[in-house]
This record gives C-alpha cells, structure tokens and sequence, in this order.
C-alpha cells in the first residue's frame, strides 16, 4: 500500500530521536544478560551475519534493541548511520520495508562507516529471509539486527538463511534478573562454578547456603506469580500484573497474532485449548483425549500445539532414548513461564496456597530455567518413564554428560521412597554418576545418599538453585559444566 512519504518520515523521525541529537527517553539501566552477546554481535561480529533476536511477546527485545542503540551514539558512531523501525506499526507494516529505507535516507544521508539497522517485529516483514539473504552477501558494512516473536520467521527461507543471521534466544526473566529488575536487596548468597561442585562442600558451607535461601522463598513465590515479563514484573499489584499477562496473552498472541500470522480463524477453540493446557501444565501431550474432551479434531489439535509452540507459549520434552523408545512414547508439554497457568486461570495468590498447583508451577520454573540456560549448548532435553510408572522429571544432556532432574517440592521431609524413578533411572546408567533433587525447604541443601548404591544424589531448594541457573547465565557461565566428572 502507498504511504505519504510525509507521513513515514514523520513516523520514524519518532522512532530516532538520535537523529534530532536527543537521547532515548526512559531506558532503563539495567542490561539483562543477553545484552553482552547482543553488543558483541554488533561491535565486533566474528563472522559477517545478522543478528536476529528471538523470542516471546513482552519479554524486553525492543528495549535490548533500544539500550544497544544508545551504546552506539554513545560510541560516537554517526546517528543517521542508525535505523529503528517497528513493523508492528500499522504504517510501517502497510509501507514494507523498502519504503521505509528510502525514507530513511531521504531524512537522513548515509555518514562513513557501517549502517547499522534494527528493525523490530520483523515477522511482519514480507519476504525477510531472502532479503537479509542479499544484504548480508552483498553489503558487508551493513549491521543488521532483527527481532520476531514467532518461529516462523526462522522458518521463512530457510535454506537461504543458512550461516546469514546469528540467532539469540530471549528468554524470560529469570529469577536472578527478576531480583535485578525489581531491585531487591538481599543478604549475600553464596557461588558456585557449577553444581558439582557441591558434592564437595562442608557441613558448615551447606548450612550457611541454606541460610541464604531464606530471604529468597518468598521472593521465588512472587516470581512464579508475576513471571518473568519485565513490565508485569513491574507493577505493584499482583492482580494487575496477571491481568496484563493475561491479555498480553489472549488478546495479542492468541486473537492478534494467530491471525495475522497463520490465518488462525478458529480463535474461540484456540483460546479453549489453551486454556486446556493451562490446566494440565507439565501434562502429557495426547492428541486423542484434548480432541475428545474439547471436542476439536485429532488433526486441529496437533495444528494448534505447533502454533503455540511457534510463538513460544510452550516447549515439549521428548521421551528419553532413541529410536522406537521415542517414536512410541508421549511428549510432555510446559508452558513458556511459571505465570501464565496462574494468570490465564485468575489463581492470584491462591495458588500458594494449593500444594500440587505450586509444586507444578516449581517445576515448569525449573524446566526454563535450565531450557534457557543450556539452549547454547545444544542440550537435549527429555524425560524419563519406565514400565511401572516411575518417572524422572527431567533429564539434560551435553554430549556424553546425562544430568537427572527430579523436583519434589513438598513440605514433608524428603524420604529415599519419594525418588523411585531417579533411584532407578540412576542404578540402570552406569554413566550417570548422580542425580539432583528439587526441593522446598531452606534446611532441604546437601547429599542425599542411597547405601546400597554407590550413586549419590544431591538436594537443592528450588528457589537458591533457580538463582544460581540464573546467575550464571547472566555473567555467560555454564553451572552444569562438569557435572561428568
């Protein structure tokens, strides 16, 4: 659709403040830690690529986007040699993206040294895989850094975006940057370079961590309500913030998006199924029982867990094995952050006080955490189910390194009966020295041995251990280094 050039250019005179010499109002300080990936791509990008990051709604892309911008005038590099536009935006969605570079340099002529362009919501751009194609074969001064809150764009061209564009994945706030953000001071609270690392500390170390973990519970309790969106993270009441997720969530991603998107129309039985999921977090995937309980088609039913995973609101976990083991088995589906279940289901702060809704919330929280954590690594994640039902809740692999998750997040003293399924899974992998338990209480921090096995397992409260995880990836460190040894 043809735009007024007037109009555009006004439009994205807004957008570039640094073209009028003026900084970025109310950007925050605080960098999260991706911000020193994304800057590095930029800067100093090894090889030639652009940058894409990716990730769900409200989960602080464009103010990345925004704080590396700043750093780049402040930097002292030319400002009209820097491009941000938003193709959320109705007028730069309808003008495509051609018209609004060609503004762009009607307004502002190209300086010496690289251009640097970061364009937002790119996902509504047409055709964006096969130009980012040519620009970065063809335009090597050019920086390009784009965002999109749905798989697709990844999917879009794929062969042509082979070894074009770096991509950084955007997470949630994790525990440790939700503490960040809200500026909660807490008493020191000691570190470790990897978890291993434990099974070698004294009796003294482990009770002074669990004197640590005490001022965190209620902070953790908090998060796995607000989630790890920055602006609901934000907002002083607890009703609010879910309010805001909760229509982030139904309104934009599922009756916006799906729409414009994928052509979604069925949006009253997209909104029923996840709902549906919202009920079951951490359940089984079975095609046959959503479609026969909703009522949808086995066929839709598979069609809509694309989509949602597509637009980050949930991750599966494979069965463990390989082969026939995997291909027979269930997948299990989780949510993209502890919040949405209690959001999406108006809990509020019931949810504290309902013990097998709370320990479910733990566990999807601790299943990110380590998603996001380990994603550089090409991990594998998985889970565990024998014939007799015992279960491991989450299993890690890096290489040839196996690392068995289970989360027991209860208020009874935890008992060797209450791990069957990683005492199992532990005694049949001779290459599985040890296993971790995901506990509740603060006193709940130590080795927890089995005497007739040789196998040793080690108990960590959930709120300290999603600290570390999170910790960790903030300053670019691998705590599960090592776990092989």
């Amino acid at each position: 659709m043809k735009i007024p050039k007037e109009e555009l250019i006004a439009i994205l005179s807004q957008f570039n403040p640094w073209w009028k010499g003026e900084r970025i109002p109310d950007l925050p300080e605080w960098h999260r830690g991706a911000f020193q990936e994304l800057t590095y791509w930029i800067e100093t990008p090894p090889v030639q690529r652009a940058i894409m990051l990716s990730g769900p709604r409200q989960v602080g892309k464009t103010t990345l986007l925004l704080q590396a911008i700043q750093r780049l005038i402040d930097s002292k590099v030319p400002p009209g040699n820097i491009l941000y536009a938003t193709f959320d935006h109705p007028v730069c969605k309808l003008a495509g993206l051609d018209a609004v570079l060609e503004a762009w340099r009607e307004l502002e002529p190209k300086a010496e040294g690289p251009e640097y362009l970061f364009l937002d919501e790119a996902q509504f751009i047409k055709n964006i895989g096969t130009w980012i194609k040519h620009q970065v074969d063809f335009f090597k001064t050019k920086r390009i850094v784009f965002t999109g809150s749905a798989v697709p764009l990844l999917q879009t061209d794929q062969e042509s975006g082979v070894g074009r564009w770096h991509t950084l994945r955007i997470s949630t706030l994790s525990f440790f940057e939700y503490l960040q953000i809200k500026k909660i001071k807490l008493p020191s609270i000691p570190t470790i370079s990897s978890i291993s690392d434990l099974f070698g500390c004294s009796s003294n170390e482990y009770y002074r961590m669990s004197e640590a973990v005490l001022p965190l519970i209620a902070h953790f309790h908090e998060y796995l309500i607000r989630g790890g969106f920055p602006q609901t993270a934000l907002v002083d009441s607890i009703t609010q913030s879910q309010k805001l997720l909760r229509e982030d969530i139904i309104e934009k991603v599922l009756k916006r998006d799906m729409t414009a998107l994928f052509g979604v129309r069925r949006i009253i039985e997209l909104e029923q199924m996840f709902i549906f999921l919202c009920m079951h977090d951490g359940g089984m995937l079975d095609t046959n029982t959503i479609s026969k309980d909703l009522g949808i088609a086995k066929q839709t039913v598979q069609h809509f867990i694309d989509l949602f995973e597509s637009t980050y609101l949930i991750f599966k976990l494979a069965p463990f094995g390989y082969g026939k083991e995997v291909l027979r088995g269930k997948n299990k589906l989780y949510l993209g952050d502890p919040a949405i279940a209690p959001a999406v289901l108006m809990k509020g702060k019931s949810i504290l006080e309902d013990a097998r809704a709370l320990s479910q919330c733990v566990e999807t929280a601790v299943t990110a955490h380590l998603w996001s954590h380990c994603s550089s690594e090409q991990a594998r994640f998985t889970y565990w189910r024998n014939q007799k039902e015992k279960e491991v809740d989450l299993i890690v692999e890096i290489g040839d390194i196996t690392i068995p998750f289970e989360i027991k997040y209860q208020s009874q003293i935890l008992q060797m009966r209450d791990i069957p399924g990683l005492v199992d899974f532990c005694s049949q992998k001779p290459s599985v020295p040890h296993g971790f338990i995901i506990t509740k209480a603060a006193q709940d921090l130590g080795p927890f041995e089995e005497k007739s096995s040789q196998k040793k397992y080690m108990r960590i409260p959930a709120a300290l251990f999603c600290y570390w995880v999170g910790a960790s990836e903030f300053m670019r460190k691998n705590i599960i280094a090592g776990l092989g040894s």
